[in-house]
């Protein structure tokens, strides 16, 4: 099951309490105040890692609480310091504070592996008697409980990290091509919305080169606005380096090719993003169409108007078959330029 958005409890263990105690000891009938501080409690972090790729483990077990700190004992003996707890999580995962009043703030971005970011500190150890000693009150009575962990409501959401993503209208195509170009095994079917949750595929190429495909769900008029679950798909986009259109130019579709292009890339225009300081305006992305389904073209025709609407718009484009596997190398090639290029031009 893909889950790509979570909400969570994290609670932070408490901090040990201090101790109140003094010297009981043989021929030491003054004995001085010997009461330990109390250890901290566990503070909670979450860290990306390529042992998880969704969300799914916290959306049954939504609640976590790190360890309180051990009270302090006699003998100044300082309790234990709970231990952290460590929540991992897939590499793009942002993290925001959900408010009582529903603001959400962000937390951190964990965005390549390794990446680790505190949710919740720990409570701080009270302080033993023993620590308010002074020249004037040497037998103070004075200690200090343990201050609590901090809690919070925390919404989690997978962006995928791709190079190249796939937009179009359902049944496009998108999933018989990366299940094509790629090791990944999307489901398949002649119906819209076959494809609900985003696909990962990895593509191979010549002289060890390679890049990662997203196979995004399908887009329809007004994704942007949230329909056919529209932004949450969109939001997967923001981190993919280039997006390909994929355009069916058959006449099965009942659709004109020319109309879809204009659409899917109005709802890129008009997607506002989802505040993510490391996406892109998804309009800015370099774009690359594809001309899906020429195996079936009835109508050369709707090839041809295509064409000479993309060249207004300077849009590349790369007729072929995701089914037959015409013109898929001179496609493939296409993309990794794409990638690379972009890759150059950011600043290092």
């Amino acid at each position: 099951m893909f889950v790509d958005e979570v909400e969570i409890r994290v609670q932070a263990g408490d901090g040990g309490n201090g101790c109140l105690a003094f010297r009981r000891e043989k021929f030491v009938p003054r004995g001085g105040p010997s009461g330990g501080d109390g250890g901290h409690g566990g503070s909670v972090y979450l860290v990306a890692t390529l042992h998880q790729n969704t969300l799914v483990t916290y959306r049954f077990h939504p609640e976590f609480n790190g360890q309180r700190g051990v009270h302090g004992q006699g003998s100044n003996c300082t309790g234990a310091d709970g231990e952290d707890l460590t929540l991992e999580v897939p590499p793009g995962t942002v993290v925001y504070e959900n408010t009582e009043d529903g603001e959400m703030i962000p937390l951190g971005d964990l965005a390549i592996v390794g990446d680790r970011v505190l949710v919740a500190r720990g409570g701080r150890g009270g302080r033993g008697n023993s620590a308010f000693a002074t020249a004037t009150n040497r037998a103070p009575r004075k200690h200090e409980p343990g201050e609590p962990g901090e809690g919070r409501t925390l919404r989690l959401r997978l962006k995928l990290l791709a190079d190249v993503g796939l937009v179009g209208y359902p049944n496009a195509g998108k999933s018989t091509l990366i299940a094509r170009i790629s090791a990944a095994k999307p489901k398949i079917a002649d119906y819209p919305f076959t494809t609900l949750t985003p696909n990962l595929g990895v593509v191979s190429l010549a002289d060890d080169r390679s890049f990662v495909v997203a196979d995004v769900p399908g887009l329809i008029e007004g994704a942007h606005e949230g329909h056919g679950l529209g932004m949450k798909f969109l939001a997967h986009l923001e981190r993919t380096k280039v997006l390909v259109h994929l355009i069916d130019v058959s006449s099965f579709s009942g659709r004109d090719p020319v109309s879809d292009f204009d659409v899917i890339r109005h709802e890129l225009k008009m997607f506002q993003g989802s505040g993510d300081d490391m996406a892109e305006a998804l309009a800015s992305k370099p774009q690359i169409a594809v001309a899906n389904k020429i195996d079936a073209l009835d109508d050369p025709d709707r090839l041809k108007k295509l064409a000479k609407h993309l060249k207004k718009h300077k849009v590349p484009l790369y007729p072929i078959s995701a089914v037959t596997g015409e013109g898929l190398p001179a496609l493939l090639e296409a993309m990794w330029a794409a990638v690379a290029a972009h890759a150059e031009s950011q600043p290092q």
